[in-house]
């Protein structure tokens, strides 16, 4: 058997945090895997560089990414801990703060860099006997059969494989292939990052401020910089791309209404378009999608990733049940359990970030007023407040293994 002519167990195609991570959970129950990817990730990077793109990894990500022997090596290579946050309206004025101290926790999660993890995974991956690093490639046609999948590469090689997993983002190859359909819509936003000095202290403290035109986040990088995330309309996203260092350093102290006191030195900035979309199905026989393959949310409250590696635990799970009852691991048997794993859950964050988004993101004197005394109540009742913690830390009973306490 040679590279033109693979059987295997499982193939991932994508090998972002999500598709690594899967095929971390794989390891060592003696499937035959390989992983997909056009590049490898970044191995290395400036001493002091932090990249523009971040994540909020909550405790089940914690639970998960230790699990799979990728925490410590994320630990080492940076991982900055929040153990509160402050969101308020910049219309209504209405407000709340969260406390990891209030549940009892050391933080409400970690800002990690998206190449620190992937890294991290990928290493753990090139440990391993068991999977076959195919990078770089790429996916050139599909077919599923009744038997296997069937899948071409654009380098001539093709793989037979009993499952096929899409694990590469919302303009997933593997699902137009597949012919799975999404619904959906773009928002008339574009979220823009970057990295700032701030002169006060962050805190260890996430910070978010609802505008009319969208919401912005600092969050707190150990190095005492904050990564920002500034979602806003199309057309103000462009003037403020548009800006010179200067002029983009004033509207960002107004923006976050100067709470981090003055702003210094700004690195470069980016952006990208945002937009809500929903795979109809998860899985057809032989195939099964996972994170932004499946699904894409707008990133208000940080949760995408999060909720890329719970697809990614469930579908390891549901594939050890199959296994442990020697079920065909490419059979509805099989995939329908993750698919009923995570749909709702899934469908239940796109809507409330969606709500969210629309409820904040405009300056409706009434509508204003209503979300402002909500966000203060809610503040004020404990109990709701800290139930609202407890399901952004993803500390319920209802979890994959890897994710469970």
């Amino acid at each position: 058997m040679t590279e033109l002519d693979l059987e295997l167990d499982i193939v991932v195609v994508g090998g972002g945090m999500v598709g690594a991570a899967f095929a971390c959970a794989c390891l060592d129950k003696g499937w035959r895997i390989a992983l997909v990817e056009t590049r490898e990730p970044q191995r290395s990077w400036p001493a002091g560089e932090v990249d523009l793109r971040v994540s909020a990894l909550n405790r089940a990500s914690q639970r998960i990414l230790d699990r799979l022997g990728a925490w410590g090596r994320i630990a080492q290579l940076g991982a900055s801990p929040y153990r509160e946050m402050h969101v308020w309206d910049s219309v209504g004025g209405g407000s709340i703060h969260f406390d990891s101290a209030d549940l009892g926790e050391s933080d409400l999660g970690h800002i990690v860099e998206n190449r620190v993890a992937q890294l991290a995974l990928w290493e753990r991956l090139e440990t391993s006997k068991a999977v076959r690093l195919l990078c770089p490639a790429a996916v050139e046609d599909i077919e599923l059969t009744r038997d296997a999948v069937l899948l071409d590469l654009k380098d001539g090689r093709r793989i037979r494989a009993s499952l096929l997993v899409g694990a590469d983002g919302r303009d997933s190859r593997v699902r137009s292939r597949a012919g799975i359909p999404t619904r959906g819509w773009f928002y008339d936003q574009q979220a823009i990052v970057a990295n700032v000095q701030v002169q006060a202290w962050h805190q260890e403290t996430a910070w978010q401020r609802f505008l009319p035109t969208g919401p912005l986040a600092f969050l707190p990088l150990r190095d005492g910089r904050c990564s920002i995330v500034w979602s806003a309309t199309e057309s103000r996203a462009e003037e403020l791309l548009a800006l010179e260092e200067a002029e983009f350093r004033s509207e960002l102290e107004v923006a976050i209404d100067r709470r981090l006191g003055s702003i210094g030195e700004i690195g470069p900035r980016a952006a990208f378009g945002l937009r809500l979309q929903h795979a109809e199905d998860y899985v057809k026989p032989r195939l099964a999608l996972i994170g932004d393959a499946a699904h894409a949310v707008h990133p208000l409250a940080g949760q995408g990733v999060n909720l890329g590696f719970l697809d990614a635990a469930a579908l390891a799970a549901a594939l050890d049940e199959a296994r442990d009852r020697r079920r065909d691991p490419g059979g509805l048997w099989a995939l329908r359990r993750y698919e009923r794993a995570r749909r709702g859950d899934n469908m239940l964050m796109l809507a409330a970030m969606d709500g969210f988004k629309r409820m904040f993101s405009n300056e409706l004197a009434p509508l204003a007023t209503l979300r402002s005394a909500g966000l203060s109540m809610v503040d004020r009742i404990a109990p709701v407040k800290h139930l609202f913690m407890r399901h952004a830390l993803g500390l319920g009973d209802d979890l994959p293994p890897l994710a469970r306490r």
